[in-house]
């Protein structure tokens, strides 16, 4: 038996004393058929709970969870103080409609110059168009919704015809499409259209309700055992607008794994290096706005499934705090670490799309006494004093514990424009109890997994998973009730030191990803991979914000020396969406 290790109260931590320590996951990276006889020992039943144990011992999670008396009560959800009003800010109704939120939105932005997108040399290879580009466009009838539709739906049927399959979408009906734009299309004609949304191609990732879509999670069967009779309450709200939208995204299954691998549909292909990666769970929404098809998509993020495939692919995701918008509709409108978020190629759009999404869930606003949701406005110049009097917080150790360090260099240099263009102040700051944190999320998402899930393994479907997700499952299965709650009080510790950082800065900086996006081994397509320590580097700086449930956003800053996107993570207190969207927008650098 190991010695027992007793904590001492959060609030008497010795930060003077804190050591970072490189998180190095012990396990073996598989693919092939090597990770299919892996799967088959652990599903066997005297050898999986051996294996499950070595490998629970070797990173320290029976230490941390059952030889350790932790002090604190468990929070089974995280539960924030009051916050102080975000300076320079528009504050939104969110039992509005929603295209009135979205009409405020774009009064905060700064005023839509046609000159600099349409006078651009129309040889340039390659640019996007933002959601007030196809405003403009259709408003002058320069282009037409059905005319939009006609390209996108010839692209995604040409990407669904690659072999190996690589598509972006799981479920898609052209004929919708269709449909969808032509009534846009007449909207426009008669002078009424419902916002600067309406017409615009967003698609829906495969775990958010999207009707009349099935909605499979990544899944083989999942739509068999959860039918579905209606839009998400985001999608509903992004319907109201006028939204055309385009489909189900792909996503690793059940939102399992960091990487977008998914046998089951084949997977997604990072579009700035078709050998690559392009992060998860949210591979598909990432990877379908990268390449320029849609002006935006809807992700979910439990554990980094909006920011790590933004990320990698050079695009902005947003993460809300847990509760500002209502996740009822998806399948993970039962847990604590999971919101719905926007991901598109800039922050405005992201921000317009946030502005249609948000409101919370009235059972949320009875436990969580949300603050009022806010828009920065960016319209104005008490916005730029606003960025001067941010304090950044940055953890430098944790920040340069990167794989390469074209990463942290790169982000670091950002920073230095930050502090230099808008006297952003920079603090170096200590974070406490980071592998606690790991552990923490690790047993609150697997826990939350499992109970949902628990009901169709034993119906038998559990053998109808890929292998990365039924070495999930045989993880998540082993653990027991003392494990989850001592994982919920290490979350109240958590976010005690969390919050005391947050007295002394607004923001906490990182690298969104401690590496750019990683290669697919050619054995991973057909049965998957599990591979722990790339795991490791993706998420290494985005759990904080599902276990504790601040709002984060991912910006892309620059490139690595292969020429792979690097992302910069920005994460606020609570309810402080609208210091973020104003911080990233002073980050975000022009795309080519």
């Amino acid at each position: 038996m190991g010695k027992k290790r007793v904590m001492v109260p959060a609030e008497d931590v010795d930060l003077s004393a804190v050591k970072y320590h490189h998180e190095a996951i012990q396990a073996p990276h598989l693919t092939g058929l090597k990770f299919k006889l892996f799967v088959k020992l652990l599903e066997t039943p005297l050898v999986g709970p051996l294996i499950i144990s070595r490998l629970k011992k070797d990173n320290k999670i029976v230490e941390l969870l059952q030889n350790t008396v932790i002090p604190e009560a468990p929070m089974y959800k995280p539960e924030y103080p009051p916050q102080e009003p975000e300076p320079g800010v528009v504050v939104v109704d969110e039992d509005g409609k929603p295209e009135d939120r979205v009409e405020l939105a774009v009064n905060c932005l700064p005023p839509y110059n046609p000159a600099s997108c349409w006078n651009e040399d129309l040889a340039s290879p390659f640019r996007y168009w933002k959601i007030r580009d196809y405003a403009h466009a259709y408003r002058s009838q320069f282009v037409t919704p059905s005319m939009v539709a006609e390209k996108i739906i010839s692209v995604i049927e040409e990407f669904n015809k690659k072999d190996p399959p690589t598509p972006l979408l799981i479920s898609f009906d052209a004929e919708e499409v269709r449909k969808q734009a032509a009534a846009s299309t007449k909207r426009f004609e008669e002078g009424s259209p419902i916002s600067i949304l309406d017409g615009i191609f967003i698609a829906i990732k495969d775990d958010i309700d999207l009707y009349p879509h099935p909605s499979k999670g990544g899944t083989t069967w999942m739509h068999e055992v959860r039918p579905m009779k209606e839009d998400a309450v985001s999608v509903s709200r992004l319907r109201c607008c006028g939204v055309i939208f385009v489909g189900k995204a792909n996503m690793h299954e059940f939102g399992m794994g960091t990487t977008g691998n998914n046998p089951n549909y084949g997977t997604t292909r990072n579009p700035h290096a078709l050998d690559r990666y392009t992060g998860g769970s949210s591979s598909g929404p990432a990877a379908i706005v990268a390449s320029g098809l849609c002006s935006a998509a809807l992700g979910t993020d439990g554990g980094g499934s909006i920011r790590i495939p933004s990320s990698l692919c050079g695009v902005v995701g947003l993460k809300t705090t847990y509760g500002r918008t209502n996740i009822r509709g998806s399948l993970y409108d039962y847990g604590t670490v999971a919101v719905i978020g926007p991901i598109a190629s800039s922050v405005e759009d992201v921000m317009l799309v946030y502005a249609a999404i948000l409101g919370s869930n009235p059972a949320d606003r009875i436990s969580l006494n949300p603050s009022p949701p806010c828009l920065p406005n960016l319209s104005s110049c008490d916005g730029a004093d606003a960025l001067g009097s941010l304090r950044l917080g940055k953890y430098t150790a944790w920040f340069n514990d990167v794989q390469s360090t074209d990463v942290s260099d790169t982000c670091e240099d950002m920073l230095n424009l930050l502090s230099k263009t808008h006297g952003c102040e920079m603090v170096e700051i200590v974070i406490p109890e980071m592998q606690e944190m790991r552990t923490s999320h690790l047993l609150s998402i697997g826990s939350e997994f499992i109970q949902s899930l628990n009901p169709d393994i034993e119906d038998g479907k559990g053998v109808r998973l890929n292998y990365d997700s039924r070495t999930s499952v045989a993880l998540f299965r082993s653990f027991n009730a003392s494990d989850y709650i001592a994982a919920q009080c290490l979350r109240r510790r958590l976010m005690y030191h969390h919050m005391e950082i947050f007295k002394k800065v607004d923001v906490i900086v990182t690298p969104t990803t401690g590496m750019t996006a990683p290669k697919i081994p050619s054995g991973a397509l057909s049965y998957g991979e599990t591979n722990l320590q790339v795991t490791g580097y993706l998420m290494r700086f985005v759990v904080a914000a599902n276990l504790l449930g601040f709002p984060a956003i991912s910006i892309p800053v620059g490139y690595d020396k292969q020429g792979l996107p690097i992302g910069l993570q920005l994460i606020s207190r609570p309810w402080g969406e609208a210091t973020l969207l104003r911080l990233a927008s002073a980050v975000e650098i022009p795309h080519d």
